[in-house]
C-alpha cells in the first residue's frame, strides 16, 4: 500500500484525520447480521436472511480511506433569507460565488461555502486523492461536493466546498463533524 501523509500547515489540530474504519456509523454497528436475528437460514420464499451488515462491498466502502473533520463549531442562522455562518478561532469557512458553478446540481442560489482544511495531503507519485462525503454516514446538515486532487504534486491544503442540505436550516455544526 502506498503511504498518505497529512501535514498540518495552519497549526490547528483539534480533530486530526482518522482512518475511516474508526468512524463506522452507529446505525451499522447496531444492525443485526441476520433478519430478526434468525441466523444463517433461507426463508421459505428462498430469500436469504442476511442483512446489509453481511454485505462486504458496503463495509469496504464505509471503511475505505480517511475521514477529515470540521475543526471548530460553526453556528448557522438565517439573516435576510440567507444562511449566515459564525465561528470562533481559525478561518473555518470561505465562499465561492454562485457564478462559479451556476448549473451544478446542488446549486441553491446561495454562495458555496467551503471548509478551510488545515492539512496538506501528500500521496506517492502517480496517486491522487478522491474527496467524497463519508459513505453511508451522512451528517444530515451539509454535503461536501466531491473532487479529485493530484495530491502527489499539489502542495497546499485542499478546501472542501459544500452545500447545506436545507438552506433554511439553523443550528450548530459541531467541531469534529466528519466531512
Amino acid at each position: 500500500m502506498k503511504e498518505i501523509t497529512f501535514t498540518n500547515v495552519l497549526g490547528l489540530d483539534f480533530y486530526p484525520p482518522k482512518p475511516a474504519v474508526k468512524e463506522v456509523p452507529d446505525w451499522y454497528k447496531k444492525t443485526l447480521e441476520y433478519v430478526d436475528d434468525q441466523g444463517k437460514k433461507v426463508s421459505l420464499s428462498g430469500e436469504p436472511s442476511s442483512t446489509i451488515k453481511k454485505c462486504i462491498p458496503v463495509f469496504d466502502a464505509m471503511t475505505a480511506g480517511y475521514i477529515l473533520y470540521t475543526q471548530v463549531d460553526v453556528q448557522i442562522t438565517e439573516v435576510e433569507n440567507m444562511p449566515y455562518y459564525t465561528w470562533a478561532g481559525q478561518d473555518a469557512i470561505s465562499f465561492h460565488p454562485v457564478a462559479q458553478a451556476p448549473l451544478h446540481p446542488n446549486v441553491n442560489e446561495m454562495p458555496y461555502p467551503k471548509w478551510n482544511n488545515p492539512y496538506a495531503i501528500k500521496t506517492a507519485p502517480g496517486y491522487s486523492t478522491l474527496f467524497i462525503p463519508p459513505m453511508h454516514n451522512p451528517n444530515g446538515m451539509f454535503t461536501v461536493l466531491p473532487g479529485l486532487v493530484d495530491t502527489d504534486t499539489y502542495k497546499a491544503p485542499v478546501n472542501f466546498p459544500f452545500t447545506l442540505n436545507d438552506v433554511k436550516w439553523e443550528g450548530l455544526i459541531p467541531a469534529g463533524t466528519p466531512m
